[in-house]
């Protein structure tokens, strides 16, 4: 299944990041660029659903980007600023953006506004996906094997939804760990601990495990050529 793609464009790179790890979580592939003239250039490499977009960037400012973005796609803008002023709102909404949200905000609403536009544009992709005979449903949160319902704990839910968000990537404990747990900083066997209980639910031989695959000297990757879509 081919996820969600968002662009975040934000120079302050700790907030970029926690909105990325928001929207992450909703199983949304989500790329962060500190600069106006790396994400047209990310853009035009690999393209996207939604633009998540500051205004006070280096060099090229959000405005800027937004007007030769438009040249190129109608793909949906939603703006985030620390600028409130009526002629900042009317001339970002003017130029092309859908959304303007002032800064500060809540993460997990502006989460719920990109899935709202997402879905209002038609590109919201199915909420499962499905590997051998296992289903696993976003939305309802539950992972099946042949209709049978396989009790997960939160954590191990967000564990398997990232791993198979990204069929074929190779992650670190480090980056998995701030992927799911939402932290830069913690127990990074915490990542072991939760492969492992996985491996136990879901593999048929936890051993010599057919989904979860451990690259050595890398990380865990899940493996591509059993996911279905």
């Amino acid at each position: 299944m081919a996820n969600n793609r968002v662009i975040i464009i934000e120079d302050d790179l700790e907030l970029g990041d926690l909105v990325r790890i928001y929207i992450a979580r909703e199983g949304v592939e989500a790329s962060l660029c500190g600069s106006a003239e790396t994400g047209l250039a990310l853009f035009r490499s690999i393209g996207t659903d939604l633009v998540v977009l500051d205004i006070n960037l280096p060099g090229m400012d959000g405005f800027e980007f937004l007007q030769a973005l438009r040249k190129e796609s109608s793909v949906p803008v939603i703006i985030i600023s620390a600028r409130e002023s009526d002629e900042d709102i009317v001339m970002g909404l003017g130029i092309g953006a859908d959304e303007f949200v002032t800064k500060p905000f809540v993460p997990r609403v502006l989460v719920a506004r990109i899935n709202a536009m997402l879905r209002r544009n038609g590109a919201m992709k199915p909420k499962t996906i499905s590997f051998d005979a296992y289903v696993l449903d976003y939305e309802g949160y539950t992972l099946t094997r042949d209709g049978r319902r396989i009790v997960l704990s939160t954590r191990e839910f967000e564990l398997l939804r990232h791993l198979l968000s990204h069929p074929g990537v190779a992650m670190t404990p480090d980056e998995i760990y701030r992927d799911v747990w939402g932290s830069l900083y913690g127990d990074l066997t915490a990542v072991a601990v939760y492969v492992r209980r996985l491996r136990l639910k879901i593999e048929e031989e936890p051993a010599n495990p057919r989904y979860l695959q451990t690259i050595h000297g890398r990380g865990y990757r899940f493996n591509p050529d059993v996911v279905k879509g």
